[in-house]
């Protein structure tokens, strides 16, 4: 059976569009993107701009109307153009002598500024130098005002108090780098290898570093020098003199040495402990450093010093490193150090971390004629100690390496 055709609908006839009516349209329920207009916009400023020939563009009417424009609408339904604001209230002020309240900006009163009254001037006393009371500075000793200034200093530790004293200290640095520099020619004399430097390599400044630390004191009360290889700085053991009053002293040796030369210290005294006998056992240097009797070049000290058991080596050598350790205690190790015989004999000597010795002088030493004299013969007791610890950190070429014959052994 044929399928039934469809009726088509009657075509209509729209009718023609005419130029002057516009096509009617649906008008979307969306915000526009373009603001309404305010009312505080002047008549013909879109005429202007379209003189001009800036035609604002024409948002698309999609999306969320921006920030700007809602802001802008809520401005112009309110009646409020934003530009109203309030001021905030001006805090008063009280004036500390009256008592009264000041507004900011108000005018002093001509009270406060007498013509008539004398200026107000302050008087900085001017700081006179000490009296040398007839005694003259010399180059070899050091001057009591030196040694004056070094107490003063101690019981006025301020930045302050210096600067007013600046004339005074610069005279005190000035009498103790006389003294250092003629000094090192005699340390020369006993120790060719020491090279003649200039002061400031030699001196340690007396400022502090107090950064990490808790005592605030920004100056050290004392004055102090360094002789080595390297002056005061550098991997040699060196010479020390140290200026202070009620505390000046004599010394030498390395003090805090760096990981590997400690490492190669302590080798040197398990590899050869009768060379650190030898050097601590000296004529000379034992008995001013470690107290006690030696012999020149080391040897028996215990036979006829009366501190011997009658053998080879004897207590004495055992006393001399027993009283080296003790004057080096401070840092030393609690427990060996790692990689030796928890039996070694020497265990006191591998504690160590500083291997220094030194004598107390006195104060009034310095201000005699022969100070540098005395300074030079205890330095010379201690070249063959300086010497030895030089060869170990830092050998020469040439210099003699060879293990020793073990004579520290009793006899069988």
């Amino acid at each position: 059976m044929p399928s039934r055709k469809r009726k088509s609908a009657p075509a209509v006839k729209e009718p023609p569009a005419t130029p002057d009516a516009p096509a009617t349209r649906r008008r979307s329920l969306r915000v526009s993107s373009t603001g309404k207009k305010s009312k505080y916009f002047e008549a013909g400023s879109e005429s202007d701009a379209a003189e001009n020939g800036n035609t604002p563009k024409k948002g698309s009417g999609k999306g969320r109307p921006s920030k700007k424009a809602k802001i802008e609408i809520e401005s112009d339904e309110n009646g409020d153009d934003g530009d109203d604001y309030k001021e905030e209230d001006e805090e008063e002020e009280e004036d500390a002598e009256t008592g009264e309240v000041v507004k900011p900006g108000a005018e002093e009163s001509d009270e406060e500024f007498d013509e008539d009254a004398p200026p107000k001037v302050t008087f900085i006393p001017r700081i006179q130098l000490r009296d040398t009371n007839g005694i003259a500075y010399a180059d070899n000793t050091v001057h009591p005002n030196t040694l004056a200034f070094l107490r003063d200093l101690r019981a006025n530790n301020k930045r302050s108090w210096l600067k007013a004293h600046d004339a005074e200290y610069r005279r005190a640095l000035k009498d103790w780098e006389s003294f250092v520099t003629t000094l090192t020619d005699k340390i020369i004399a006993l120790d060719p290898t020491i090279p003649e430097l200039p002061f400031k390599d030699v001196n340690f400044r007396i400022y502090r570093d107090i950064r990490f630390t808790n005592d605030p004191t920004p100056y050290k009360a004392h004055f102090s020098a360094a002789f080595s290889r390297t002056g005061r700085k550098g991997p040699y053991a060196c010479y020390y003199v140290h200026l202070e009053p009620g505390a000046c002293f004599v010394g030498g040796g390395l003090w805090h040495p760096d990981g590997p030369a400690l490492h190669r210290l302590r080798a040197s005294i398990d590899e050869r402990p009768q060379r650190w006998r030898r050097v601590l056992n000296e004529v000379g240097f034992r008995e001013r450093f470690l107290g006690g009797k030696g012999k020149k070049g080391g040897g028996d000290v215990g036979e006829g010093d009366g501190e011997g058991d009658g053998k080879k080596g004897g207590d004495g050598e055992e006393k001399a490193l027993r009283a080296f350790a003790e004057r080096n205690k401070e840092g030393a190790l609690k427990t060996r150090p790692k990689g030796f015989n928890p039996e070694h004999r020497d265990m006191q000597l591998l504690k160590l971390k500083n291997f220094t010795v030194g004598t107390k002088l006195g104060e009034s030493l310095f201000t005699q004629a022969g100070a540098q004299a005395a300074v030079a013969q205890i330095m010379g007791d201690m070249v063959g100690f300086v010497t030895h610890l030089n060869r170990i950190v830092m050998p020469d070429p040439g210099d003699d390496d060879d293990d020793d014959e073990d004579e520290d052994q009793e006899d069988e």
